[in-house]
This record gives C-alpha cells, structure tokens and sequence, in this order.
C-alpha cells in the first residue's frame, strides 16, 4: 500500500484577484447537476479532492523531487477546497520519456475521480501525455515543461503538440531562444555557434528557435549535431565542430550527456577557447557543483522569488523557502520549484471557483475547469501567471547566468548577466 499525500485546501477568497468570475459557488447548490460536454468529476461526501502528479522520478530526479516539494508545499498553504482533503498521491514516474508520459497519462486518466494533473516535468513526456489527458477531459498545468511543440509560435498558431487542457506556469523556449540570441550576439559579440541536441523536443526544439533567432540578428550557425539519449563519448561531434573553429557551443543537454560533453569540450584540440552555453536542464546543482561548468553561460528562467507574494496564499518566495529547508535540509536544487507552487495553486484555485455542491455531493465540472484556468490572472511567487488561449500562462522572463564558482550550486546565487523580458 503505498503512502498518500494528504492536505487540507478551502475555497480562498482570493479569487477574485484570479478569475473573471468572482467568489466561489456555494451559494447555487442547483438541485440537481448537469454536467458539461466533457463531464464532471463527483466527489462523494467525505472523499477527497484528488490531483496526481506526472513527475520525473527515476530521470532528471532533481526537477521531479523539487515539483513534488514545491506541490505539497502550495497545497498546504491553500487550505481547505469547501472543507474536503486534497489528495496527491505519490508522483507518477514519466521517465522523462514520451513512453513514461504516455503510460502515466493513461493511467491517471483512468480513473474517474481525478480532477487535474500537475505536470509533466519533462516536454518529451508531455508531448505523449497531453492528448491523453485531453481526450479523457482533463487539465494538466506543468511546472517545468518549455518546449514550443507544446502551445504556439507566440504568434497566435497553435503548435503541432498542442491539445486542449494543457497549461504550464513555466515560459515558452521562444522567449529563452531570443534571450540567448541576443546575449549571445550583442553582448558577448560572437558571431559563429554550433549547437547540438538530443532528439528530445525540448533540446531540439530549443537549439531550433535558437538558431532561427541568432540567424535573423545575422549571427552564423557553423555546424548542427544530433547526439542520442544516454551517449557519454562525444568525440565525433567534437571533431566536427573543431573543423569548423566556431566562437561558442549551444548544447542544452540534460545531466548525464552534458556533464560528458562539457568535460569533453574542455580538453578537445582546437575547442580550448570555445564559450560553452546550456540552457535550463543544466542549472541544477548536480551540475554546477562539477569542474566542467565552471566559467560557462546558461539561459534559465528568473531564480530569485524571495520577495515575490503568491496572492493566492499569501506566502512569499522567501517564507516558503524557509519551510523548505526546515522540511528537506537545504535549498531547492533547481529554479522550478515555485513554478510547481503557483502551478498547484492556481489549480486548486480553480476547482475551488467551479466546483458546486448538491447537498453533500461535489461535483467538479471538467469543461469550466478549463475554462477557469484559461482566465487566471493573478500575482505570483513566478510573477504574474496570466494564460494565453494555448496554455502558456509563465512570465516569459529569462535570466543569462554566468557560472564562475563551482562552490556556488544554488542556482538564486549564480550572477545574471543579462534580463530578457518580452
């Protein structure tokens, strides 16, 4: 039998400050409920309110750990949902894999009493899971997933991997891919990159909008390469970019294969003074604490949330931070944990405002769940968390950090060296 998250949530009266429709609903008690063109989740008397969470569990096990700390956290500090329980149950693995969000999708979507997702944290296992969980009628609203294959162009197109219900609190790559292209070209003055990817629609996807945005400020993208998930001896890309002598390296690589391919770059002939630049799934502790990251760039999103207020509970940055080192001995190992917060937040905010009770019974109509969520606006640990028709609801905000002191792993601690807001 395994443990069960179990928290207390009620409907806030900060909800005005969230959707267009004020107050919550309690007052209608209709004597009977209809439910909408995509049903309703009932929630008995004396049942919880059930959420599950589609995490990266066994891969990338630091965003997964620190969405589920920064779930549990926000659900506590929500309160009662009209005096029921919230449940979350254990995390969902999704290894990080379209096979892991597919399976986890199906599983969670199977059953009938689950009323939204939080997740996924990795777009390769969004990108299987969100026509899951749109065909079954639900929301999933992920704390980390970036990938543009996932919501639009920002241009008001819908993007091929888009499905109805998805949401995300964290910021489309279009907006990191500017941002780097710009530090890059203006900033540091180069004019020749390589880059390379993993397959994976986030880094590739990713090294695409970069390449596009570097090429229209006239910079040159030297040399393209593909590397497979799990490879570790890079030589032969290596060689390649070496042939072509370009002034920096893109590679925004998860831990296993860009811990190999930092360390290579560093020591390969003819790459010795070639600037090194990842991205997001690199800014975690397990990899800035390595020799290799050392005097590297990386594009993330915005780190520092202390003094930002979650008008929904209150709490700051900094006071949930503070719970998190009294609860786990230290500090997040990776930015994304007040994503995962205000993603937990303003999803029980919405159940709170559309759920409606006959006598005992609650029922959680699925289609105004969307609904709901596509209308929140409202001040956050992340900023203003405000959704685009296509699900997008993050800031956009992103940080350029420059990683000087391998002693320094707390990614609020590294030094910004250019802000891109659109």
């Amino acid at each position: 039998m395994r443990n069960r998250i179990t928290v207390m949530l009620s409907c806030a009266p900060a909800l005005v400050a969230v959707l267009a429709t004020p107050g919550c609903r309690e007052a209608t008690r209709p004597p009977e409920f209809v439910p909408g063109p995509l049903g309703a989740v009932r929630v008995e008397p004396g049942e919880a309110v059930r959420l599950r969470m589609l995490l990266s569990v066994t891969v990338a096990p630091t965003l997964g750990a620190v969405s589920r700390n920064g779930a549990v956290f926000a659900a506590e500090d929500m309160g009662p949902v009209r005096g029921r329980e919230v449940e979350l149950g254990d995390p969902v693995d999704t290894s990080c894999s379209p096979q892991g969000g597919r399976a986890g999708a199906g599983g969670v979507a199977g059953d009938p009493k689950v009323a939204g997702i939080i997740g996924t944290n990795c777009s390769a296992a969004a990108v299987a899971a969100s026509p899951v969980v749109s065909e079954a009628g639900l929301v999933m609203i992920s704390p980390s997933n970036t990938s543009p294959r996932l919501t639009s162009d920002l241009e008001g197109n819908a993007s091929p991997d888009y499905h109805a219900g998805y949401f995300r609190v964290s910021s489309n790559d279009l907006h990191q891919a500017r941002a780097l292209s710009d530090f890059v070209y203006s900033e540091l003055q180069l004019r020749s990159v390589a880059t390379v990817h993993d397959g994976d629609p986030y880094t590739s996807a990713l090294v695409e909008a970069f390449a596009d945005a570097f090429s229209a400020l006239g910079g040159e993208v030297a040399a393209r390469a593909e590397i497979g998930k799990g490879d570790t001896v890079m030589t032969d890309v290596l060689a390649e970019f070496a042939a072509v002598g370009p002034d920096a390296i893109f590679f925004p690589l998860f831990v296993t294969e860009g811990t190999a391919f930092a360390a290579q770059a560093r020591e390969f002939d003819g790459l010795e003074g070639t600037t090194l630049i990842s991205a997001a799934a690199l800014l975690v502790s397990a990899f800035l604490g390595t020799p290799q990251s050392e005097g590297m760039y990386f594009a993330g999103p915005e780190a520092d949330f202390g003094a930002n207020v979650n008008e929904l509970t209150g709490r700051s940055g900094q006071q949930v931070l503070d719970a998190y080192r009294a609860r786990h001995g230290g500090f997040p190992q990776s930015p994304y944990w007040a994503h995962a917060y205000d993603a937990t937040a303003v999803l029980l905010a919405a159940i709170g405002e559309v759920a409606v009770e006959v006598g005992d019974t609650m029922y959680i109509d699925r289609a105004e769940l969307r609904e709901a969520l596509g209308e929140i606006d409202v001040g956050a640990l992340v900023g203003t968390v405000s959704c685009d028709r296509f699900g997008d609801c993050g800031t956009g905000r992103m940080n350029i950090y420059h990683h000087t002191d391998t002693s320094i792993t707390d990614v609020s601690q590294l030094k910004v060296v250019y802000v891109y807001s659109p």
